[in-house]
């Protein structure tokens, strides 16, 4: 995100939901010009390629730069075509609004959960198969602009993990299950900090983020907070895949060593 308050040109268009408005004050409008003037050269997952490639922006002549910064206020519907730098045939379209100082993707193709979906799966090496399909499912959600179903999946993980640090202590003889039980979410974090990646314990408040998204939040605002609760998840779990990588290459060094070592 750009100023903590509006995306970046690329995350406008590769991980903002369709539908989700985005305003644009009077002191800010560079923001709109950035996005509509956006020719950089990015990285995203080609679903053709089914590879990261360089995607490039395809300049027509709906498109000739605008140099007013009042120039994109009204533009009505335009479209932003880019094309994979390997391959130039393999295009992703963006459809968006543009009227009253807002932009709004109102299409795409492929969808954002396309784009995504490849760089999570990574995930399935360390979440059960059902907490994985539903974290796949909040990404789907979220590209549709689904913004309170995606927090429901995104919560449910988030107390998989906090179970799952339950268990690697519950065998403990001074492990307090009654006091687990009885404990609110902040306080069992604390109750199995041990477990648990430093960023997670630092950044508790992101259960009550989805909770309150659940029960307070609009779809609007779901949608708005989406990207960055997402990547507080990914964040906890890329040190779980840290740990069962390392796991993994201390076992094939001991295995490999001992083999050396029957040798000589």
């Amino acid at each position: 995100m750009s100023n903590n308050k509006y995306p970046s040109p690329y995350d406008f268009f590769i991980n903002t939901p369709i539908y989700e408005k985005i305003v644009i004050d009077e002191s800010s409008s560079k923001v709109g010009m950035d996005i509509f003037n956006f020719g950089k050269p990015f990285d995203s997952y080609c679903p053709f390629c089914k590879e990261h490639s360089i995607f490039e922006r395809i300049v027509g002549n709906y498109w000739s730069g605008m140099t007013d910064s009042e120039g994109w206020v009204d533009r009505g519907d335009q479209k932003f075509n880019f094309r994979c730098t390997r391959v130039k045939s393999h295009q992703l379209e963006f459809y968006v609004r543009i009227t009253d100082r807002t932009f709004e993707k109102v299409g795409q193709t492929p969808s954002i959960a396309d784009l995504q979906i490849f760089d999570v799966k990574k995930y399935s090496k360390i979440l059960p198969k059902q907490y994985y399909m539903e974290f796949t499912k909040a990404i789907g959600l979220a590209s549709h602009g689904v913004g309170l179903g995606s927090f429901v999946y995104l919560r449910r993980i988030f107390e998989q993990l906090i179970s799952e640090a339950k268990l690697q202590l519950s065998d403990d003889a001074s492990w307090n299950e009654e006091l687990f039980n009885r404990a609110k979410m902040s306080e069992k974090i604390e109750l199995v900090a041990s477990e648990l990646p430093e960023f997670l314990v630092e950044n508790k408040l992101m259960y009550g983020i989805l909770s309150k998204g659940i029960h307070e939040l609009s779809e609007q605002e779901c949608l708005q907070y989406f990207p960055v609760v997402k990547t507080g998840i990914e964040i906890i779990l890329d040190s779980h895949l840290e740990k069962l990588q390392r796991q993994e290459k201390l076992n094939l060094a001991r295995k490999a060593l001992a083999s050396v070592s029957s040798k000589i």
